[in-house]
């Protein structure tokens, strides 16, 4: 009796085993998107337009400095002289949420370098400055961002200013999602978005910037794009355009509390992509 009783129990370990396999090969997904602290979030494998995973998609949500991807598109695509030399006026001062900026009043730049520094630094003065100086000023320049907006296919989005000052700039996963893909075509916003340091003369001073994003400093990630944002109302946002095991992928990130969480949570869905193996994305895909 004994010889069947451990087969038995030989037999149930094994079936207990291999259904313990199987579960495992479910819980890095699980594991590591369960952790992701962002409060919506969307990952797109461009390849097959597939969405990976999505989280709170399409709520419409503040998108603080993620507004500047827009304002970027905005201000090349209306071919304004790149060369042409702003200055930063009493108007670019931030009187709503009275933050902070190294750039003075009476500063002069050219439209290509307020453009870099928007971009790579998320400066809100050089940003306004921006609006201003577009035809019909901030106003028609604001408007020309929604307008852009609706082209896109992005119905749930809505902007008030070019900075992302404002909680009424608002947008959704999803259609973010299609913002970075058209900003991503724009080999300018591609290079200042991605530039890691950049330097401005002040008067007889060097002032000199650094991304607002840490992942550029990663060669290993790929970043074609990025952009990243923070207000209270909006806590930090974060968008990208990757290439993860050779294939593009974008990855929005909204309401992220902690200051380095919406960064955690992109090397999360970046491991969680590389645990996947080839096949498994591709399957994934839909590929």
């Amino acid at each position: 009796m004994r010889l069947p009783i451990f087969r038995a129990f030989f037999l149930v370990c094994i079936t207990l085993a291999a259904a313990s396999a199987q579960a495992g090969d479910h819980l890095p997904r699980a594991a590591r998107l369960a952790a992701l602290k962002s409060s919506a979030v969307m990952i797109v494998d461009l390849k097959s337009k597939a969405v990976l995973h999505e989280k709170n998609a399409h709520t419409v949500m503040p998108i603080a400095s993620l507004t500047k991807l827009m304002t970027a598109l905005v201000v090349l695509e209306a071919k304004q002289n790149m060369k042409e030399v702003l200055t930063i006026g009493r108007a670019d001062i931030d009187r709503l949420k009275h933050s902070s900026s190294r750039l003075r009043v009476g500063t002069r730049l050219t439209r290509r370098d307020m453009l870099h520094l928007a971009l790579m630094s998320s400066e809100n003065r050089a940003a306004s400055a921006l609006g201003r100086n577009y035809p019909g000023g901030t106003r028609k320049f604001v408007k020309a961002m929604n307008a852009r907006a609706r082209a896109l296919g992005m119905k749930d989005t809505r902007y008030v200013e070019p900075t992302g000052l404002s909680s009424a700039n608002v947008s959704t996963p999803s259609d973010l999602a299609r913002l970075v893909v058209a900003a991503e075509r724009n080999p300018v916003i591609r290079r200042y978005s991605t530039d890691r340091r950049f330097s401005i003369r002040q008067g007889k001073d060097t002032t000199i910037y650094s991304n607002t994003n840490r992942l550029t400093a990663n060669a290993s990630w790929g970043i074609r794009l990025q952009k990243t944002g923070y207000i209270a109302e909006a806590g930090r946002c974060m968008v990208l355009y990757a290439m993860v095991r050779k294939r593009p992928t974008v990855m929005v990130f909204l309401d992220a509390q902690g200051k380095f969480s919406h960064a955690a949570d992109a090397n999360r869905v970046r491991a969680w992509l590389a645990r996947l193996g080839a096949s498994a994305l591709k399957k994934l895909a839909g590929r």
